[in-house]
């Protein structure tokens, strides 16, 4: 047998070719993997720069109309203080606004009382600036004031006590520039250049509603695969919710504040109850949703049987969702969305009838309860939910009262129940 005479670093190259071409295969895989979130994390920031254009431009209308108000009209020949107030109205919590302002108000209003009077008696200096800051947020939190008028007590006893000495007659106008610019952010946002409440609303619900139909399908592929660490991901990634649910909550407060405050916008009020009901059914699908993820990931650990419907369950039931989101973009009747839900229960009672373990029965429940959550969000009454449900599932007897859908899942009775 021929001596391999070649130097041993070409000796271990060729010992590692099979190796190499697995170390190719898994780095060609990580590769795609970081373009994938590199695609995913521009798209995201791309989103996020449509949702805050409107306001971007709000901001900036508002800013320019409270320092020409406040210059030309108002004779300030510092007019600083106006389009700040403007901003900081705009950039609070949407929904906000107009309690925003009288915040700025109040919180100007402390501030210089206190600014004044300590001024006052005590002169100006570096410790009758602590002190009149010290003052300004023990007497709003006192008097129980917001975390904003706090803020805005202490950051005007700043300016009047440190601008006072080389600018006279700074009270009054600090007070007027912050009515002034509150006054004009309510203005732009209700008269001159009001958002559509829905369109801002479908935009901050698409983000929750895609993220509980992809981990559904995330899912889906675990469940017929058996694959134990997708679904833990896709339970993982589900408990990070909470920025999508806060988005969704504060854009139905915001379009509410908007067809309040805005005459062109109240022939929307009546769509926007749909919404403002849809919130809190969809905040429990997430979590019923988890819960069921959670019980797949034990199903499989656990060598649970898999009967074939209960993933198709859990399919139907994330296009249920994408149904939900699209019908209500396009302002539709949630009819499909509805269907769709109904046939996820069924496949649901298929795949109890062929027999699951206890973790599998509590992923049949789950996907009940789900579905009635996803029933509600599309506006069917809570009662009739169930009654449906308990109909597409095939239950025999009809029990007298439902109670309201769990936060958590209960413990497998006989027959999953509905909530």
């Amino acid at each position: 047998m021929a001596r391999d005479r070649r130097p041993p670093l070409l000796r271990r190259i060729r010992l590692r070719d099979g190796a190499s071409d697995i170390d190719s295969a898994r780095i060609a895989g990580a590769m795609e993997e970081l373009r994938h979130r590199s695609r995913a994390t521009l798209h995201d920031r791309l989103h996020r720069v449509r949702m805050t254009l409107g306001l971007a431009v709000q901001a900036g209308l508002a800013a320019a109309l409270a320092w020409v108000v406040s210059y030309k009209f108002l004779h300030n020949p510092q007019p600083v203080f106006a389009p700040i107030s403007a901003v900081g109205t705009l950039a609070a919590s949407v929904g906000q606004r107009l309690r925003r302002t009288v915040e700025l108000i109040v919180g100007v209003a402390v501030g210089v009382f206190l600014g004044d009077g300590l001024i006052y008696f005590l002169g100006t200096g570096g410790w009758q600036l602590g002190l009149v800051v010290t003052a300004a947020i023990l007497l709003t939190i006192f008097f129980g004031g917001s975390v904003a008028i706090v803020i805005q007590a202490a950051a005007t006893a700043v300016l009047i006590v440190t601008l006072s000495p080389s600018t006279k007659n700074l009270e009054i106008p600090r007070f007027i520039d912050a009515a002034v610019g509150g006054g004009i952010a309510l203005l732009v946002t209700a008269i001159l250049l009001p958002l559509n409440p829905l369109r801002v609303i479908n935009r901050a619900a698409r983000p929750a509603l895609d993220l509980l139909a992809g981990q559904l399908d995330v899912t889906v592929e675990a469940l017929r695969n058996r694959d134990r660490g997708s679904a833990q991901r896709a339970l993982e990634r589900l408990r990070e919710n909470k920025e999508e649910l806060s988005t969704f909550a504060e854009a139905i407060e915001g379009a509410k504040e908007t067809s309040t405050l805005s005459p062109a916008r109240w022939h929307r009020r009546n769509e926007l109850v749909h919404y403002a009901e849809a919130a809190d059914p969809i905040d429990r699908a997430m979590r019923n949703t988890g819960t069921l993820i959670r019980r797949a990931v034990t199903m499989i650990e656990d060598e649970e049987p898999i009967p074939d419907p209960m993933p198709e369950a859990v399919a139907h039931l994330a296009e249920s969702v994408r149904l939900l989101r699209h019908e209500f973009a396009v302002g539709a009747e949630p009819v499909k969305a509805r269907e769709r839900a109904l046939r996820a229960v069924s496949e649901a009672g298929r795949a109890y009838a062929q027999g699951v373990g206890f973790s599998g029965s509590v992923v049949i429940a789950q996907v009940r309860t789900t579905a009635s959550d996803i029933l509600v969000a599309s506006g069917v009454d809570q009662e009739e939910a169930n009654r449906l449900v308990r109909q597409s599932f095939g239950d025999q007897e009809k029990p007298t009262g439902e109670p309201p859908p769990p936060a958590a899942a209960p413990q497998p009775p006989t027959a999953p129940p509905v909530g």
